[in-house]
């Protein structure tokens, strides 16, 4: 992918444009860093600010996504950032790092949920993430805490990890991506004299300052389907974890509902009931569940039916397959379907383009999921199948 590219030279100069990468140096050293020239934070660390902490003018956050225990993630479709903080080794306190990362995004969180808002306290936050040459960084967009229909205990988390027995904590926080193409350099120079509420501020921006509501920027793929190879795992690592939930069913395949049911209920949390149905008179569905939608008195519940395919990866889901669940999806029902491999390109062409309401959870997804439960290596997989599923399941069976 070609992406706009500003040398070094023109950084101190330079608008910030989204998508475009901005280069650093090349003498292999700390001082290639490009934020530097480009906004005057420091070179080192994924969590930068620039004046007083307590009070800071800026922050920049830098990001590789490509750290498997900390998933930091862009949501492209809308316009959500997760980002993790910096406490992620054992032995310090969850507000204890060398760099104040998570006491910074505490301090951030809590100005903007603060009754009266504090949110002019709140500095304009630039999201980067590494252009994957030298010390070139991507623009990713300006970003302010928190997220529409978020409340103020689910948009910044405290969560507990272990490694070689030692438990830790660190912060899970959820920003919005602003709907803002440029950011000029008129304003980042208001923003380094430290007077970031002026003129030349995005009004997207000065609106959230005034409302506290984000206009997300939100985009809509152009090709809704996915190639086998983005259906599929790409490192060794989690080939080997896939293989490892193939491996674990292979001899037992119509055990693997179950497996498809609890996957389904870790990434669907809305999820309120599961019921699997007998191999002999499954009517083309593997399990049939509820779903619920809103909470409390606004809630509703809508009926899904799941299909579960434990398949080698280079064994893909077809036509077949997925016409069998979704000429057996009733009305205001939708479906789901958990596969160890892929689905081919003309079954997943037809599910997208004719609108069939199904829902496919492919072999990459299913290592996203593992890994989002801190389940994160073959080793941890294959406890996980045996502490769940060497036991017939004990979810009703129809």
């Amino acid at each position: 992918m070609t992406f706009v590219r500003i040398p070094r030279e023109q950084s101190a100069t330079a608008d910030l444009t989204l998508d475009a990468v901005y280069e650093g140096g090349r003498a292999g050293n700390s001082g290639d860093d490009p934020l530097g020239p480009l906004l005057g934070v420091s070179n080192q660390g994924g969590f930068r600010h620039l004046g007083r902490r307590e009070r800071p003018h800026l922050l920049v956050i830098t990001t590789s996504m490509i750290e498997p225990d900390w998933p930091d993630s862009l949501d492209l479709e809308t316009g959500l950032f997760t980002y993790y903080g910096d406490n992620r080794k054992p032995g310090l306190d969850l507000h204890g790092t060398p760099r104040w990362g998570n006491q910074m995004l505490r301090d951030l969180f809590d100005r903007s949920h603060a009754i009266p808002p504090e949110r002019e306290a709140v500095p304009p936050i630039l999201v980067f993430r590494t252009a994957g040459s030298y010390r070139d960084v991507r623009f990713l967009g300006l970003a302010v805490p928190g997220a529409a229909g978020l409340s103020s205990v689910q948009d910044l988390v405290a969560i507990w990890r272990h490694v070689s027995g030692q438990r830790f904590q660190n912060y899970k926080s959820i920003f919005t991506i602003l709907n803002v193409g440029t950011i000029t350099r008129l304003w980042i120079d208001d923003i380094r004299s430290g007077t970031p509420v002026t003129s030349n501020a995005p009004v997207e921006w000065l609106a959230w300052i005034k409302s506290g509501q984000p206009s997300a920027l939100r985009s809509t793929p152009t090709v809704t389907h996915r190639t086998k190879n983005q259906q599929l795992p790409d490192s060794m690592d989690d080939q080997r974890m896939l293989a490892a939930i193939h491996r674990g069913f292979r001899e037992r395949p119509h055990e693997f509902e179950g497996c498809a049911a609890t996957l389904a209920e870790m990434l669907l949390p809305g999820i309120v009931s599961v019921d699997l149905t007998r191999p002999a008179r499954d009517g083309g569905r593997d399990a049939i569940g509820r779903y619920r939608i809103g909470s409390d008195a606004t809630a509703i519940e809508v009926d899904f039916a799941l299909e579960a395919k434990c398949y080698q990866p280079e064994n893909s889901v077809g036509i077949k397959e997925t016409s069998r669940l979704i000429s057996r999806l009733r009305h205001r029902q939708f479906g789901i379907l958990v596969t160890t491999s892929y689905v081919n390109t003309q079954a997943y062409k037809e599910i997208q383009e004719d609108r069939h309401p199904v829902l496919i959870i492919c072999g990459s997804d299913i290592v996203a999921i593992l890994k989002r439960a801190g389940i994160r290596d073959t080793s941890a997989v294959d406890d996980w199948l045996s502490g769940k599923f060497t036991e017939p399941s004990k979810r009703s069976v129809l």
